[in-house]
């Protein structure tokens, strides 16, 4: 076996496990380890439909946009904010709807917040792994300390961007989904909100980095995550005092 295979392997699951390690301390009542790894690898599955999805979406905004002369600036904003952001926050909503809301496991409001951040750890592993193997023109020439170096820059630019942006973003909807459980009669408004939040938060984060220039590209970017991860936070202490309150199941 290629030892780059290991190497991209191993890092591109490390941002992930570490930031699995980390939100699984806030929870006081630890979830069953085969659940934690029965979503993570879901949310790693939902990538292979969202690949799909994403790339007959692209072949649609590109007929589309050279039919009706589409303005680049619009294509951009279809692209990142409805072909990316939105089919990978509602993939992985999909995941803790149907494999965790009727799960016994799921025993207090906290718990669906805290398995919408493993289903996206996993969804961001696969995308961390994949990114690394997107090859390079002076790739194949690199030295062993090169790769390193270049994986480990990588990893950190991502655990710090892409990965803890997945985690916010489908904390916010499951923060929404918890609370529908206790507003019954607006439960739809709640997760409705809820995904298109995290669905604009998202794409607001890539566009800016990808669309603008200046100090701007970087601003933007940061408010967001502080504003994201200022929401997230907040709904974890909210949760953790709204148990026996909210009915579950």
């Amino acid at each position: 076996m290629d030892y780059k295979i290991i190497i991209y392997v191993f890092f591109g699951l490390l941002p992930s496990l570490i930031w699995l390690f980390y939100y699984l301390r806030k929870d006081l009542h630890p979830e069953p380890r085969k659940m934690i790894i029965k979503i993570f690898l879901w949310g790693a599955l939902t990538t292979l439909p969202v690949f799909f999805i994403q790339i007959g979406f692209l072949k649609i905004l590109d007929m589309s946009s050279g039919k009706f002369g589409l303005d680049s600036l619009v294509v951009d904003i279809i692209y990142w904010f409805f072909i990316i952001s939105f089919t990978e926050e509602l993939f992985k909503y999909f995941v803790v709807k149907f494999k965790v809301v009727n799960s016994p496991h799921l025993d207090e409001p906290l718990d669906i917040m805290l398995y919408s951040v493993i289903a996206a750890l996993g969804f961001a592993a696969v995308e961390n792994i994949l990114y690394l193997f997107i090859p390079e023109p002076e790739a194949t020439s690199m030295a062993f300390h090169q790769i390193i170096n270049r994986t480990v820059v990588i990893d950190i630019i991502r655990f710090l961007g892409a990965v803890f942006l997945h985690t916010l973003c489908s904390a916010v909807i499951g923060y929404s989904l918890a609370i529908s459980f206790c507003e019954v009669k607006r439960a739809g408004l709640y997760v409705f909100l809820g995904i298109l939040s995290a669905t604009l938060l998202h794409g607001l984060y890539d566009f800016s980095i990808m669309r603008l220039d200046g100090d701007i590209k970087f601003l933007v970017p940061i408010i967001i995550m502080l504003l994201l991860a200022f929401l997230v936070f907040s709904g974890f202490e909210k949760l953790k005092n709204s148990k026996g309150v909210c009915k579950i199941n």
